[in-house]
């Protein structure tokens, strides 16, 4: 039999005790390895490196009101003006840096057709930032069933 233990040939029950003396070995040498790296990786060339601000900057660009009411009145940051003083005042606002946003606010009212139309002007001007500002419904007003 070319496996077999010492003592009784007859006993044919395998092993069951591990080895750990390959395992101890290995990691003996691991250890060694490691203890002989470590220093070396501490060392480091002293250079005398320049030093930078990195403080962002924080412009943040204003933002201009243009309201406009149900019988087309336009009003710029509540101060009403005129369709001609508009468009000077978005071509002004278009070229600033940083460039404003604009946001509108339009009455329930109005027609959608003054709106495009506003909206339309602020685009030609070169605005790139559009917002609405609206008022949220009350929650007395949700259809029963829905809850938010």
């Amino acid at each position: 039999m070319a496996f077999g233990g010492f003592g009784n040939e007859d006993q044919h029950a395998p092993m069951s005790e591990i080895n750990t003396t390959p395992l101890v070995d290995v990691m003996l040498v691991l250890l060694i390895i490691f203890m002989i790296t470590a220093p070396l990786l501490t060392h480091s060339v002293k250079i005398d490196l320049p030093s930078a601000s990195n403080q962002p900057t924080e412009a943040k660009p204003d933002a201009i009101t243009v309201s406009l009411d149900e019988t087309g009145q336009l009003f710029w940051d509540d101060q009403p003006i005129s369709e001609d003083e508009l468009v000077q005042r978005l071509d002004t606002a278009a070229t600033r840096t940083p460039q404003p946003e604009m946001h509108l606010r339009a009455d329930r009212n109005t027609r959608y057709e003054a709106i495009a139309r506003l909206m339309a002007e602020a685009r030609q001007a070169g605005i790139e930032k559009l917002g609405f500002i609206t008022v949220p419904e009350a929650d007395t007003a949700a259809p029963p069933g829905k809850t938010h």
